[in-house]
């Protein structure tokens, strides 16, 4: 009998994923995984924050609690703690009630959201992406109607940094009201952030040129353990005036990688549209997912709303920043002591989870499967894999390579 299934093609497999079951079915003594996505600890393991393991004690004893629907938008607890953290607490537009979040299935679910408002309601068609980006800002905003993506100049493989001129050049030409997908910290996947005076710059064409900014915000506190100065960007562009999107995860800063829980930030300035907007949004949720889960939600609005459980989070934080600066420095200290051909400077300057280490593709394949260390073709790495026990093989498997390898 035949299916009407004969014609549906193989997908291609998403790599960051079927480099980790690679890695899983690898034997190897030595074997190591820089493709994850996700906080190790020192020893290589996920780890589950202390607070938020206090919170779900407290959860698991609170009576009060149930399991009815939650709002379509969310927990206004949450959505308005997590709003007020990326915005500042005593942000003006927050007591001019023309910010408000929306909770969403983490950072992918918030975009998708946001996407879909935007193309239903405000009609775009064009959105721009940093080249290179995270991969799923595509696939994404592409599934939700846009029409067309376009990428914009930003890595220098040269100098292994931002390449601003080219950044500026192709915003400056992007169509008026088209997207532009900014990171707000940690650029995924370079890890290379533009200063203060750069983050002006772009804002000055953004303006001149019309176009609407969608901040991506997966790593605030997580990049630098400064949740002020990891939102820097997005609170410049609020006091210039922009109206604006803001997708937030709590999936790296939490460890709720599985919980999904994230926030939409939309920033307007009039407060007179704010009900018609989330009447919008409502729509687009509602037949989408109904409405989301609450368990994530209700962990982060307890942190975030309880004065001692947020001091304990920033310790958090802090702790799982500077394990990773740590990291940088000790692998670009190997790199250098090997006499690694090339400058290792980058992997300092950068920040966050990520780091391109310049690697290109045949060279990150040999690393794979000659020293089993696991990274992505594009050269990513994620520096939460290395660790004082495996930092100075991977250092001697990228000196090999480079010796080896064009």
């Amino acid at each position: 009998m035949s299916s009407v299934f004969n014609q549906v093609p193989l997908g291609p497999p998403i790599e960051v994923f079927a480099l980790t079951e690679a890695y899983n079915k690898d034997s190897f003594e030595k074997k190591v995984n820089l493709g994850v996505g996700a906080y190790r600890t020192d020893k290589g393991l996920p780890w589950v924050l202390p607070v938020v393991k206090e919170v779900e004690k407290r959860l698991a004893a609170d009576e009060t609690l149930n399991k009815e629907y939650l709002p379509v938008l969310g927990s206004p607890a949450f959505c308005t703690a997590a709003t007020s953290m990326l915005l500042g607490f005593d942000n003006p537009v927050l007591k001019e009630n023309r910010a408000f979040g929306i909770q969403c299935l983490s950072g992918t679910g918030a975009l998708r959201v946001a996407a879909e408002f935007l193309v239903k309601q405000l009609g775009s068609t064009i959105f721009y992406y940093s080249s290179p980006t995270w991969e799923n800002h595509t696939l994404v905003f592409n599934n939700a109607g846009f029409e067309q993506g376009r990428s914009y100049r930003y890595w220098s493989a040269e100098a292994r940094g931002l390449d601003l001129s080219g950044m500026l050049e192709d915003l400056s030409n992007a169509p008026e009201k088209s997207v532009i997908i900014l990171h707000a910290c940690a650029h995924n996947p370079t890890g290379c952030d533009p200063t203060q005076e750069e983050w002006e710059k772009i804002a000055d064409v953004i303006e001149e040129k019309k176009l609407f900014p969608l901040f991506d915000s997966a790593y605030q506190g997580f990049a630098s353990g400064d949740l002020e100065k990891d939102a820097w960007a997005v609170r410049y562009f609020v006091s210039r005036g922009f109206e604006l999107f803001c997708t937030q995860s709590f999936a790296k800063n939490f460890g709720l990688y599985n919980e999904r829980i994230g926030n939409l930030t939309v920033v307007m300035n009039d407060s007179e549209f704010v009900l018609t907007t989330k009447s919008q949004f409502t729509l687009v949720i509602r037949g989408m997912y109904s409405n989301p889960p609450s368990h994530g939600a209700n962990i982060v609005a307890n942190v975030l709303n309880n004065p001692s459980l947020f001091e304990q989070w920033k310790d958090h934080i802090r702790t799982m920043s500077s394990r990773i600066i740590e990291m940088r420095k000790a692998l670009r200290t190997a790199l250098e002591k090997l006499q690694t051909p090339g400058d290792w400077s980058h992997i300092t300057s950068q920040i966050g989870m990520f780091s391109y280490t310049g690697l290109n593709e045949n060279q990150s394949m040999y690393m794979v499967k000659k020293h089993h260390v696991y990274m992505l073709k594009s050269g990513r790495i994620s520096m939460c894999g290395v660790t004082p026990s495996n930092v100075e093989y991977v250092a001697q498997a990228i000196n090999e390579t480079l010796n080896s390898i064009i």
